[in-house]
């Protein structure tokens, strides 16, 4: 029976085809209400509740879906609830930093199933494919998961990713830009790619600080400055599919030169990699701090939690660094909150940690330089959960994509 796998070269009959949308539009709406009973699926997808029976029969048996328990009675029976089976429906969600990634696997429920895997490995790494695959077969292993319960694989990672065409062209070799391919080759199945921030952002919208916000912008501050829109409800990728690189806008005229190649980006002045560099130059000619006193004959130890700390114990240096870097990025803000009016800013990444001592510069420079009737109703918080929005994004993208109908 086709139900969940790509019908693109499969012919179905008229019959058969209704079934399986229907099928799909189920699973769909048991994902996003997790419980629901039979006369209440019946109504959304516009059947009969006979009809609904016959289908919610079919997807027991196929052991996608299962008795939940039972719902409130509204004077008669109590309804029976129907939800989606815990051990039946995986997908394998990958998010790439500058230099690691991240592997895991979720269930149907948006749950991890195992603790999330760290790789050594960038979007240039000739042998990335291979490593996300056998960590993530590995997972599967060691949770006693079968390969043929997992139906979607999605990788979220800086760039310019054109997520339809599943092309990431800043990848430098060209022949190595094909990415949702490869996944696609190497993996077998359904496959979702987008851009680090994007995915962070859809994931802040969905389950974290940006949930019940209908215009929000989630930042992604590490070695780069992401940034992730949705607007009037919708992630928004730009016509390309290449919206929300802040870290490229033209910050300082004949500035440091950046990785893109171009100077004075907003990246070479406050990326977690010029906070660190900063730092060691300050501790390379004395300067009076804490991280001296600690890094001397070490500054190449110097991480960005190593400021943030510092800050916290009253550190001078460290206080006046991240106050800078905080301003600065305010004012870059302060530019696409006059043109867009989110209703939220969500700050996550290692940087964001700082919290109060980037959070407080970055408000002063946003009254600086906004009209206040603009940005006075915008709040900024901190992200709580930032180190897995990223992956819990590109996992309920792939869900979507997975229970949506496909192939109209």
């Amino acid at each position: 029976m086709v139900l969940l796998e790509d019908i693109e070269n499969t012919t179905l009959s008229g019959n058969e085809l209704k079934k399986y949308r229907r099928r799909k539009r189920i699973l769909d709406l048991l994902y996003r209400h997790d419980t629901l009973s039979a006369t209440f699926i019946a109504k959304s997808i516009g059947v009969s509740l006979p009809t609904a029976l016959a289908l919610l029969k079919d997807l027991t048996q196929l052991k996608l879906v299962e008795v939940k328990g039972s719902g409130e009675s509204k004077g008669g029976r109590r309804p029976t609830l129907f939800g989606l089976n815990n051990s039946s429906i995986f997908v394998i969600s990958i998010e790439l930093g500058r230099f690691k990634g991240k592997v895991a696997v979720y269930d149907s429920h948006n749950q991890l199933v195992a603790p999330v895997e760290l790789i050594t490995t960038s979007i240039d790494d000739k042998e990335l494919v291979d490593k996300v695959y056998n960590t993530a077969r590995q997972i599967l292993s060691e949770n006693y998961i079968r390969y043929s319960s997992v139906y979607g694989v999605g990788m979220a990672m800086p760039g310019l990713v054109d997520s339809a065409a599943g092309i990431n062209f800043t990848i430098k070799e060209e022949a190595y830009q094909n990415i949702g391919e490869r996944l696609k080759e190497k993996f077998g199945k359904l496959v979702y790619i987008n851009n680090d921030a994007r995915m962070e952002a859809y994931g802040e919208f969905v389950f974290g600080e940006a949930k019940g916000y209908q215009n929000a912008m989630i930042i992604n501050w590490n070695w780069g400055v992401g940034l992730g829109m949705v607007l009037n409800g919708k992630l928004y990728n730009g016509g390309s599919g290449f919206a929300g690189e802040l870290s490229h806008i033209k910050f300082v005229d004949d500035g440091d030169l950046c990785i893109c190649g171009k100077r004075g980006c907003l990246e070479t002045e406050i990326s977690a990699y010029v906070i660190i560099k900063k730092a060691i130059e300050a501790v390379n000619t004395n300067r009076i701090s804490q991280l001296t006193h600690k890094f001397k004959h070490c500054t190449d130890d110097i991480r960005v939690q190593d400021i943030i700390s510092a800050a916290k114990m009253g550190d001078e240096f460290s206080i006046s660094l991240l106050n800078s870097v905080g301003q600065a990025l305010g004012k870059a803000l302060s530019n696409t909150i006059q043109l867009l009016n989110p209703d939220i800013i969500v700050l996550g990444g290692l940087v964001s940690e700082a919290n109060q001592y980037v959070l407080t510069p970055i408000q002063q420079s946003i009254n600086q330089y906004c009209l206040e009737q603009i940005s006075g109703n915008t709040k900024i918080v901190i992200s709580n959960n930032w180190r897995h929005s990223g992956l819990l994004g590109i996992t309920a993208k792939l869900f979507q994509k997975l229970f949506s109908e496909m192939n109209n």
